[in-house]
């Protein structure tokens, strides 16, 4: 089981937001489903909630029971004062300015479930999970929790075209943008995703995690089927041997077609394990030897091999892991 809270606030009294709400409904949208349809977090969405205490109710409710992940999610204002980083609530004041990021940080620490996600697109986020008061409850990352913030906690973090310029990205990343090659999207993929557009100049999100492994929060059909993928260790029985191509492997190579061919002519066969070859080309996983394109690989007869990424994918199929 897997369940999400997602908050977005725009109505602040005094200093009012426009995109916060959008940024919560979309990303709300995109997380409970998988690109495929199936089910993925069950999401309760919450915008504009009117007070701290309303807000501290929904969070330790997030954290509580034994689900296998706990994610939660805030749009809104930051704040931070020499006691540490808080989210803010609309009724806010002077010195209770809204939910505190240590008592939030103790909650995830605390829970049992499996796996604790806190993404925060706020100012001075990046305050989260480096508690300015030490104790035993709030002085460490508990693990199985990951931290994604928008800005490190020194920075404010902008809005652009009616979303937050991190949350802009993080849709992107769940998407798509941040999948490997079996479709998986982790919290680890998403901040390399967004560390990368952003530039020195920019704001600068920051990742904190005490974990051992990464859990999907999102899966997309991958681009190459995996049953494409397990073939690697067929045509390449070693990772540093060539699969030696001929004419036969390049399916327009037929009488039965107005082109210049060349014996031997097209067979069934080899057509078929050339589009998987020429798939696995499409995604780096192999290369053509002394040829530019696979297509001229085959009609020259020459041979494909496996890049360095072909070779980690490789490994893993060899050892049972895809």
């Amino acid at each position: 089981m897997k369940k999400a809270l997602v908050i977005g606030i725009n109505k602040y009294p005094s200093a009012p937001l426009s995109g916060c709400v959008n940024d919560a409904e979309a990303f709300a949208s995109i997380i409970e489903k998988n690109g495929d349809g199936t089910p993925n977090f069950d999401v309760k969405l919450k915008t504009d909630v009117p007070t701290k205490a309303n807000l501290r109710k929904l969070i330790l409710e997030l954290f509580s029971g034994d689900s296998d992940t706990a994610l939660f999610y805030f749009s809104g204002h930051g704040f931070i004062n020499e006691l540490g980083g808080y989210i803010v609530t609309p009724d806010y004041e002077r010195n209770d300015e809204g939910v505190s990021m240590d008592e939030i940080l103790i909650a995830a620490n605390a829970s049992e479930a499996k796996n604790r996600v806190i993404i925060l697109d706020c100012c001075y986020s990046g305050a989260f999970g480096s508690p300015k008061i030490t104790g035993d409850r709030s002085a460490h990352i508990a693990k199985g929790v990951s931290i994604l913030t928008a800005s490190k906690d020194n920075e404010t973090s902008l809005e652009i075209n009616g979303h937050g310029v991190f949350t802009n990205l993080l849709l992107d990343a769940l998407h798509g943008g941040a999948a490997d090659l079996n479709g998986h999207i982790t919290p680890g993929s998403v901040y390399a995703y967004i560390d990368q557009a952003l530039g020195s100049w920019d704001q600068r999100p920051v990742f904190k995690t005490n974990i051992t492994k990464f859990i999907s929060l999102r899966t997309i059909v991958p681009q190459v089927p995996i049953e494409v993928l397990r073939r690697l260790t067929e045509y390449f029985p070693t990772p540093v041997e060539h699969y030696p191509l001929d004419p036969s492997y390049e399916d327009t190579n037929t009488l039965h077609i107005e082109h210049k061919v060349v014996e031997p002519y097209a067979k069934l066969e080899n057509v078929a394990k050339f589009k998987d070859l020429q798939k696995l080309q499409s995604i780096g996983l192999v290369v053509p030897i002394d040829e530019q394109f696979m297509y001229f690989a085959a009609m020259n007869s020459k041979a494909c091999k496996l890049t360095n990424l072909g070779y980690h994918y490789w490994r893993l199929v060899k050892d049972n892991r895809i």
